[in-house]
């Protein structure tokens, strides 16, 4: 699908410009319905209802809408331009546009279709629908800002949302990782150097930006790197089954969303279990739609205490935040096991 030329602006810088992109299908469609009823509503003040206007309805139909789809395309075609300007110049520019419109129009009108001024002469006739322009323009552009700070707004809150979930990372992993660690540096130093810089990655990770894209190969290494400081504590008590489908390593993933699912299984399910077990993990790319399924042993005190659900609430808030009706988090215990899945689109990604 080609992007709109008001897309191709926002891709230039225009993106947080407060005039939103008027070539958009839904933007035609609602200017071409306000501008109609604003012709009917014009009609209707000075016609009686027995005989209603029709001819003056259709050329201040074809006057308005003339008016209002020429303006936007060309406020469409200069929005990039126009978005680089201060707020003040870019409003009063994007004003004077319209009002410029308006004049060549109405000038144009009297001159085709002169029963539009009603008998009024037509300096005045032009310069009564300049004034209306203007308030009209004026009363659109200051919605179009509010809606932009109310956006940015929103944007800033879900972020802070974001950051303040994506930062929980249990404590006691951080204390049985040092001292997993600890017991390590006299009998293996190697192992335990090769620890303390799984560590240092798996936190450097966990504190970068959020707003730097992550793919699923990202995630499944902090797994790895996360798996890996965990068998140093559990031996061959941990083993991790991966069934990855190599198109879905390219595919934009949340970030840190696999490593708390890793995190549970292993807490909740394997460290419980005397023989350990094996975390099953399986991620497939399908009709557009990336699937996600972990499933870990657990110990039947754990099939009915449902220990996994603070980290579960976590994802499924970042995912909800994020990608809305379309992400789906399913969890529940089945046949002694505990089985986790998710699936989100990872185009549609804000």
């Amino acid at each position: 699908m080609q992007p709109s030329p008001g897309q191709v602006a926002a891709a230039d810088g225009a993106g947080d410009f407060f005039i939103p992109d008027l070539c958009a299908p839904r933007s035609v469609f609602v200017m071409v319905l306000l501008a109609q009823l604003m012709a009917i509503v014009y009609v209707l003040a000075g016609s009686a209802l027995p005989n209603f206007n029709w001819d003056l309805l259709a050329g201040c139909s074809l006057f308005v809408q003339w008016v209002v789809l020429l303006s936007a395309a060309l406020l469409c075609y200069l929005r990039g331009p126009i978005s680089r300007l201060s707020l003040p110049v870019a409003t009063g520019g994007s004003l004077v546009l319209v009002l410029a419109v308006t004049a060549l129009s109405s000038y144009l009108a009297l001159h085709l279709y002169p029963h539009l001024s009603r008998g009024a002469q037509g300096a005045w006739w032009v310069l009564r629908n300049l004034l209306v322009a203007a308030v009209l323009t004026g009363i659109l552009l200051r919605y179009f800002f509010l809606r932009q700070q109310l956006r940015l707004q929103e944007k800033l809150e879900l972020q802070a949302r974001l950051d303040s979930l994506r930062s929980r990372i249990r404590p006691h992993f951080l204390f049985n990782t040092l001292n997993s660690i600890a017991s390590l540096i006299m009998s293996r130093p190697e192992a335990a150097e090769q620890a303390v810089e799984d560590l240092s990655e798996l936190f450097r990770v966990s504190l970068r930006e959020s707003h730097r894209p992550t793919t699923v190969a990202d995630e499944l290494h902090l797994c790895e790197l996360y798996l890996g400081i965990e068998k140093l504590r559990l031996g061959e008590r941990l083993q991790v089954d991966w069934q990855v489908d190599s198109a879905a390593r390219d595919q934009s993933m949340v970030s840190l969303i696999l490593q708390p699912l890793m995190e549970n299984a292993v807490y909740h399910g394997i460290s419980r279990l005397p023989q350990g077990g094996t975390i099953s993990v399986s991620v497939g790319l399908a009709a557009g739609v990336l699937r996600v399924v972990v499933t870990n042993p657990i110990p039947a005190e754990s099939r009915r205490s449902g220990g996994h659900q603070i980290a579960l609430a976590n994802i499924r808030q970042r995912l909800q935040a994020l990608y809305g009706s379309g992400a789906v988090l399913r969890a529940a215990p089945e046949n002694g096991c505990f089985r986790v899945e998710l699936s989100y689109p990872p185009g549609d990604s804000p």
